[in-house]
């Protein structure tokens, strides 16, 4: 079913900020809130030269075909860094089917780091119905899913079961290892959407750890509540934890922060 082409020319007004509800800024390391200041800004300099153009990041990926598609891929194919071995893409879902559960949005992200990228000693949680992949390449990781409003900005971070995305499952703590290593260092589809996409994980890096452990309690937690169904293929339990967000309220709390 085809989504209504969207005017993107009439949508670059601020987000509203939403609550933020995770972490104390003032206990991570410095060096941490630098690296989280920088993001912000660099996030800020991709909003500032997409607006120049009446532009934003979702519609940037939606240029990349002439239509409009629930489920599809945008951009076909996907978007991957052979050096770094990240990828992403952006879809939506219809919007009966999850407003009412996960809230509104137009679409979202979903990031992945393929094994060629990852860190050393990664490896899959060895699960009952593990199957080895036909390249060893294929047993990627999902690490955040990133909502979009109809005005193509950020308003949710959330993670995924495994079903959702057909991904090798990794423990919490080797997701989090992947962190530093998804970087989008290529001009397709749009150089900015890159940039951004790989700084809003720095940018919400305490968030993003957090939302990954607690999706490890969640599955956990089903498994104990289930007997004997696979808690990662019950479609029952697609996102195990979501939080709000606001990329300004962010960059506030941790320049607030970086004054102490």
């Amino acid at each position: 079913m085809a989504i209504a082409p969207y005017n993107y020319t009439k949508c670059f007004k601020r987000m509203t900020e939403q609550p933020i509800t995770m972490t104390n800024f003032k206990s991570l390391p410095r060096e941490q809130l630098e690296q989280m200041a920088e993001a912000g800004t660099l996030i800020l300099e991709c909003y500032r030269v997409l607006q120049k153009t009446e532009e934003n990041v979702v519609g940037q990926i939606l240029q990349t075909r002439d239509d409009f598609y629930e489920w599809d891929h945008y951009p076909d194919g996907d978007v991957y860094d052979h050096e770094t071995h990240s990828q992403h893409y952006y879809h939506a879902h219809p919007p009966e089917e999850r407003s009412k559960k996960y809230g509104h949005e137009h679409g979202h992200f979903h990031t992945f780091l393929r094994p060629k990228g990852f860190p050393r000693g990664i490896k899959p949680v060895p699960l009952a119905d593990l199957e080895k992949p036909e390249s060893p390449n294929d047993a990627l990781c999902h690490l955040i899913g990133i909502s979009m409003n109809q005005a193509g900005y950020p308003i949710r971070l959330f993670t995924t079961n495994r079903w959702v995305t057909g991904e090798t499952w990794y423990k919490a703590d080797h997701v989090i290892k992947m962190l530093d290593h998804f970087v989008m260092d290529l001009t397709f589809p749009s150089w900015p959407v890159n940039i951004w996409i790989t700084n809003m994980i720095q940018l919400f890096r305490p968030q993003i750890e957090d939302l990954i452990l607690k999706r490890d309690t969640a599955l956990a937690e089903w498994e104990n509540t289930h007997p004997g169904e696979n808690a990662y293929e019950d479609e029952e339990l697609e996102l195990p934890s979501l939080l709000d967000i606001s990329v300004e309220k962010q960059i506030k709390e941790v320049a607030q922060a970086l004054k102490k």
